[in-house]
This record gives C-alpha cells, sequence and structure tokens, in this order.
C-alpha cells in the first residue's frame, strides 16, 4: 500500500506514515501532504481554507 500511495514505511515500527490527499472534481490529486511525524499533517481547518482557495480561482 505505501508504494502505491508513494508513502514512506517505517520499518521500526512497521507502519506507513500519514500520507493526505484533496482530489479535485475529476479525482485528480491537487494537493497532497506526507510526514513522518505530527508536523505537517492537515488540520481540517487548513483543509477547508485550501479548498476555498482553489474554488475561488
Amino acid at each position: 500500500m505505501a508504494d502505491a500511495l508513494g508513502s514512506w514505511w517505517e520499518d521500526r515500527r512497521q507502519i506507513i506514515q500519514p500520507s493526505e490527499f484533496i482530489l479535485g472534481p475529476d479525482n485528480n490529486v491537487i494537493a497532497s501532504s506526507y510526514c513522518d511525524g505530527p508536523l505537517g499533517r492537515m488540520q481540517a481547518e487548513d483543509v477547508v481554507k485550501l479548498i476555498n482557495f482553489y474554488e475561488s480561482r
């Protein structure tokens, strides 16, 4: 699964690190976020702001 998403696999804990995607109306990825810890994860408020930004363009 990690390879299919382009995510990072953490061997030590045997987990896929967070991979977040925002899809456009055509189901193409318009934004993505990959991180290896708590920093960089999308918060709901930030997702709403980002979607509003893309819709305003």
